[in-house]
C-alpha cells in the first residue's frame, strides 16, 4: 500500500478534472457549429475560437446545477473523496476516448453519471433511487422531445405556404423569448443564485401586475419584446436575402446552443471535486467551475476543428434548414436540463434532432445500422461504467489507502 497525502490527492483530482472538461471541450461542444461551418457561414477554425469561449462563459454562468447533481445527488449516505473523484473522473474520460476511436458517440452524462454511481458504491453508499428515477424518465423523454421538435420544425420550413420571411423570424422569435427568460449568474437576482434578464428588466420597470406564482406582467411583457425584437432583426436579413439570413440566424443559434452546452457539460468535469471544494476546502463553487471553464475553452481551441471539419461534412449533406431544425430543440432541451440540474448529452440532443428533421424530408438521413449501435453503446455505458467505477476505485482504495 502507498500512503498518499491529501494535497497530493487533491491535486491529482483537479488535473483529473481539467483533463475532463479538455475532452469535453474538445468533443462535446462541437455539434453546435458544425451545421454553419456546413452552410459555409463560418470558418473551421473561427468556429473552434468561437466555441470555446461561449462554452467557457456558459460553464461559468450556468454550470452550478449540474455540477450540484452530479456532485451530490447521485449516492446518499456518503461524501465523494479526492480519491473517489478521480476514479470517476478517470472511468468516464476512458469511456468517451472509446466512443471516439469507435466513433460512434458515447454520451459524457451517461460516462459520467455511471462512473459516479459506481466510486459511490464503492465508497458504500446508497443508491439514490429518487433521482435515478428523475434522471432516467428524462433521458427517456430527450429522444422524443428531441424528434418530435425537430420535425415539427422542419415541416414548417418544407412548407410553401408558410415564406420564409415568416416562419425563420417566428423561430428566431422563439428562441429570443427563451433567451430572456435563461438564469444566468451575472445577473442578480433577491430569491435565487441566478437571475433572468426578464426578471431583473422586470423589476427595473416595476415588476406590475402578478399573473401567477411567480410571474408577474412585467416578465411577460419583456419576453415578448425580447421574442418580437430577434424577430424583427432576423426578418429584416431575410428580406434582404434569404439564404444570407438563414445562414446568419444558423450561426447566432449556433453560438447559443454552444454557450448551452458549456453549462449542461461542465459539471460532468466539475461536479465529482463539488465536496472536495466546498466542504473540505471552504472554496466557491466559482472556482471550481471556473476550473472547468478552463479546460473546456483549452478543448474546444485545441480538438475541436477536427472533430468540425468531420461533423461539418455530415451537416452539409442536411442543409440549412434541416440542420436549424435540429438544433432550434437543442437549444430548448438543454436550457430545459440545466433548469431542473439534469446531466444531459448534447450529441443524444442533436442527434435526435437531426433523425427527427430527416423523416420530415421522408428520410432520416442516418442509418439505421448506425443508430441502433449508437443506442446500444449508451446502455452499456450506462451499466458497464458503473462496473468499472466500482472496481476502479476498490482498486485506488487497495493501493492508495
Amino acid at each position: 500500500m502507498v500512503a498518499l497525502s491529501f494535497g497530493v490527492l487533491v491535486a491529482v483530482a483537479i488535473v483529473t478534472c481539467l483533463f475532463m472538461a479538455w475532452v469535453l471541450g474538445a468533443n462535446s461542444n462541437s455539434p453546435p457549429f458544425a451545421p454553419a461551418i456546413g452552410a459555409n457561414a463560418i470558418s473551421t477554425m473561427r468556429a473552434a475560437f468561437v466555441i470555446g469561449l461561449l462554452a467557457a462563459a456558459g460553464a461559468l454562468m450556468q454550470g452550478g446545477s449540474i455540477s450540484e447533481t452530479i456532485g451530490a445527488d447521485l449516492i446518499d449516505g456518503v461524501a465523494i473523496t479526492p480519491l473517489a473523484a478521480t476514479a470517476g473522473l478517470l472511468t468516464a474520460a476512458t469511456f468517451m476516448a472509446v466512443g471516439i476511436y469507435t466513433r460512434y458517440p458515447i454520451p459524457a452524462a451517461f460516462a459520467t453519471t455511471g462512473a459516479m454511481v459506481g466510486v459511490g458504491l464503492g465508497l458504500g453508499g446508497d443508491p439514490a433511487f429518487d433521482t435515478y428515477r428523475r434522471l432516467g424518465t428524462f433521458w427517456l423523454l430527450v429522444p422524443f422531445m428531441s424528434g418530435g421538435l425537430a420535425y415539427v420544425t422542419a415541416v414548417v420550413l418544407r412548407r410553401d405556404d408558410v415564406p420564409e420571411s415568416v416562419s425563420i423570424p417566428a423561430l428566431a422569435g422563439l428562441v429570443g423569448a427563451i433567451l430572456a427568460n435563461v438564469r444566468l449568474g451575472v445577473i442578480p437576482a433577491p430569491d435565487a443564485a441566478q437571475g433572468t434578464l426578464a426578471g431583473f428588466l422586470s423589476r427595473q420597470l416595476g415588476n406590475g401586475p402578478a399573473l401567477t406564482d411567480g410571474v408577474d406582467l412585467g416578465i411577460v411583457l419583456v419576453t415578448l419584446g425580447a421574442g418580437l425584437v430577434s424577430a424583427y432583426l432576423v426578418r429584416k436579413q431575410v428580406l434582404v436575402s434569404a439564404e444570407r439570413g438563414i445562414r446568419s440566424f444558423l450561426l447566432v443559434l449556433g453560438g447559443i446552443v454552444a454557450f448551452s452546452s458549456g453549462g449542461s457539460q461542465v459539471g460532468l468535469a466539475t461536479g465529482p471535486l463539488e465536496n472536495l471544494f466546498r466542504t473540505q476546502l471552504g472554496l466557491p463553487t466559482t472556482l471550481l467551475l471556473a476550473i472547468g471553464a478552463a479546460g473546456i475553452l483549452a478543448g474546444a481551441w485545441m480538438g475541436a476543428p477536427r472533430l468540425l471539419q468531420a461533423t461539418s461534412r455530415e451537416y452539409a449533406q442536411l442543409g440549412a434548414r434541416r440542420s436549424i431544425a435540429a438544433l432550434v430543440p437543442g437549444f430548448v432541451i438543454a436550457q430545459l436540463a440545466i433548469a431542473l440540474g439534469i446531466p444531459i448529452s448534447l450529441n443524444n440532443i442533436v442527434l435526435s434532432g437531426v433523425i427527427g428533421g430527416g423523416l420530415a424530408a421522408g428520410s432520416a438521413g442516418v442509418s439505421r445500422r448506425k443508430i441502433g449501435f449508437t443506442v446500444a453503446f449508451w446502455l452499456l455505458t450506462l451499466g458497464s461504467s458503473i462496473a468499472v467505477g466500482f472496481a476502479l476505485y476498490r482498486a485506488f482504495a487497495t493501493v492508495v489507502g
